[in-house]
């Protein structure tokens, strides 16, 4: 069944089909400027929410955790172990991982030498993933060490490194870090092997998510810092988050305006195109006037023109810009299938939205103007 068939039973909508085939470059290029606009709008939107996803994706876990140190006005050189016990309690089901640091040299066996940081700690699970061996969720003995660090020392699974006079047979090799300052060459090792330091250097605390973290934050200078005082320095990433996804919204909303501009131009377009059209057949449409059709009937016909108009350049303008979102979605976030997620769907339901209704409101006036056109005056031409 043909288009022009299955419109049979309207009669005003029929004709306003046939009417858009009768000068098809001039259709085209009205319809190739609504193109245009939707892809404006609806790419500018999808790329948008692409640099969001990478931006959270960069940022990694970061704004979940929490970082603690010594504040400028401590009295001690680190974070006691009291503080750490009530940090505990502050954090209610947040991991707390309590480190001491330090530094040293690694030694390989043709006598090469890298300087590596040295974290003692406990839940070496909750900060570290490995990409061999195991990562235990109470580090009594053994090692962990970065995976870059062992390939230049030559060093495998189960090889000893020493640290201080003792041996620590090799674990796990650390994949990925996520915390502060993560990254670079690193040895982890039990707390026992920094016993002699009477404090933390620093705590960690893994929060659920951005906003639990936040809160940690709020609770722990409440309790530990009292007006310009700070006895310990409490830091997280999670307003950092906040700051670049209210940032990155704002710069989608701009880009998303300046779409629009293009679209508002193809409505213009497509009113000088109803306009033009409506002129020219003037006297066809004082004829069909004359015979009895009503004005209700030709204000139908011109609306559908343009509504036509915008449902086909809304479409195909959509799905040039999915297009567009699957590679932009491979290009900066390596799944181009993310695309379809609902934070990218909706731009291009909007500017397909947009698009229907701005041909319909460009329409208005022609139809308007068409339809008020005394029969008469319109015959004589």
């Amino acid at each position: 069944m043909s288009i022009t068939d299955a419109l049979w039973r309207f009669p005003s909508v029929q004709m306003a089909w046939r009417n858009l085939g009768r000068n098809r470059i001039r259709t085209a290029l009205a319809t190739l400027g609504i193109v245009i606009g939707v892809v404006a709008i609806a790419s500018l939107g999808i790329a948008g929410v692409a640099l969001q996803q990478q931006a959270t994706a960069n940022l990694g876990g970061l704004a979940d955790e929490v970082t603690v140190r010594a504040g400028e006005d401590s009295t001690t050189d680190g974070v006691t172990d009291d503080q750490v016990d009530e940090i505990r309690s502050l954090a209610g089901d947040a991991a707390v991982v309590p480190k001491k640091s330090n530094r040293t040299t690694l030694t390989s066996r043709d006598g090469q030498e890298i300087r590596v940081s040295v974290t003692a700690l406990t839940e070496a699970s909750a900060l570290y993933e490995v990409s061999a061996g195991d990562a235990p969720e109470r580090l009594q003995s053994g090692a962990l060490l970065t995976n870059s660090t062992a390939r230049e020392l030559g060093l495998e699974l189960g090889d000893p490194v020493e640290y201080d006079g003792r041996l620590y047979r090799i674990r796990g090799l650390v994949e990925s870090q996520t915390g502060f300052g993560g990254g670079g060459s690193e040895l982890v090792i039990p707390l026992s092997a920094l016993a002699e330091q009477d404090h933390y250097d620093s705590v960690t605390i893994i929060a659920a998510d951005g906003r639990e973290a936040q809160r940690i934050v709020d609770v722990l200078d409440a309790r530990f810092n009292e007006g310009d005082e700070e006895i310990l320095s409490v830091t997280s990433f999670a307003s950092v988050q906040e700051n670049i996804d209210a940032f990155l919204n704002t710069l989608n909303l701009a880009l998303i305006g300046i779409g629009s501009i293009s679209l508002v131009v193809a409505s213009v377009a497509i009113l000088n195109v109803m306009l033009m059209s409506t002129i020219e057949r003037r006297g066809e449409i004082g004829v069909l006037r004359a015979v009895g059709i009503r004005r209700g009937e030709v204000l139908r016909m011109i609306l559908a023109e343009a509504a036509f108009l915008g449902v086909i350049g809304g479409l195909v303008g959509a799905l040039a810009s999915l297009a567009i979102g699957l590679a932009v979605f491979e290009v900066l976030a390596d799944d181009a299938m993310l695309v379809f997620g609902w934070e990218s769907v909706r731009y291009l339901l909007a500017g397909f939205g947009f698009a229907v209704f701005a041909s319909v409101l460009s329409g208005l006036y022609p139809a308007w103007k068409a339809a008020n056109d005394p029969p008469v005056e319109a015959l004589r031409g």
